[in-house]
């Protein structure tokens, strides 16, 4: 079983994914997401994508818990009430979909992978901004709901669709990172089971998602220290443009 780990990767790239881990892990502490997006597209640069999945699970329950950890029970509760019909549907979405990934070809996953990375970064670079009116919130809990589940069943991210969801809705500043936070820690609890059952965690790949927690670790306690002291939006557009390139690379492998 060891042997069979060891096989996954030659030692370069090992070393390459606790890199890749540590930086997500930095830009998470710091702005609050994108340490699934940043893991998916730089993995997926060097390592099969199932391998690279595999991989962002454990990291992913680690680092929501890391940040759900920074607020009260009595918040979190009164979060998941609040937000209980988007939450329910996103979990419930990422366990169903995260059956499929081992069936889907090579260059679709790349397209999987790679499009919705550019096309949400994009967007948020641009700076477009939604609104949902109150009459149409619970079509909105569904509908993008359903989106941010099955991209995170797939890719192992729904932090950008949440992100703009939140956004549409005028939540508050500081509500807006505590939902965050609920969302991710709830549905990284979803993708770990959804991925036991689906094969893709399991004992060869298992301890090389426990390596990565040291580096995702590491890298959040970095950018917790750092995050007074950056300027979140500068440090935001840096990520989101790096992410675009990563997607666009991986689109590239898609098509050709």
């Amino acid at each position: 079983m060891v042997q069979d780990t060891l096989n996954l990767m030659p030692l370069w790239a090992f070393i390459a994914a606790c890199g890749v881990t540590l930086a997500a892990g930095f830009v998470k502490g710091a702005i609050g997401f994108a340490l699934p997006l940043i893991m998916i597209s730089g993995l997926s640069l060097f390592l099969d994508p199932l391998i690279a999945v595999a991989g962002i699970v454990l990291p992913v329950v680690l680092s929501n818990m890391l940040q759900i950890a920074r607020f009260t029970w009595a918040d979190i509760k009164a979060a998941t009430i609040e937000y209980w019909r988007y939450i329910t549907i996103v979990c419930v979405m990422i366990l169903i979909v995260a059956q499929f990934v081992a069936i889907i070809p090579m260059r679709t996953f790349y397209l999987i992978l790679g499009v919705p990375v550019v096309l949400l970064s994009l967007i948020q670079l641009w700076g477009l901004k939604f609104h949902i009116p109150l009459a149409k919130r619970r079509l909105a809990d569904w509908g993008i709901g359903l989106l941010a589940g099955g991209l995170g069943g797939l890719t192992g991210t729904w932090g950008p669709p949440t992100v703009l969801y939140l956004i549409a809705l005028d939540t508050p500043k500081a509500k807006h990172v505590l939902v965050q936070g609920v969302v991710y820690g709830l549905g990284s609890i979803s993708l770990l089971a959804g991925h036991l059952q689906s094969g893709i965690l399991n004992p060869t790949t298992a301890p090389f998602s426990a390596a990565l927690l040291i580096p995702a670790a590491v890298g959040m306690r970095a950018g917790f220290w750092l995050s007074d002291r950056l300027n979140p939006d500068v440090f935001r557009k840096i990520t989101l443009i790096v992410l675009v390139l990563a997607g666009a690379n991986l689109v590239r492998r898609g098509l050709m």
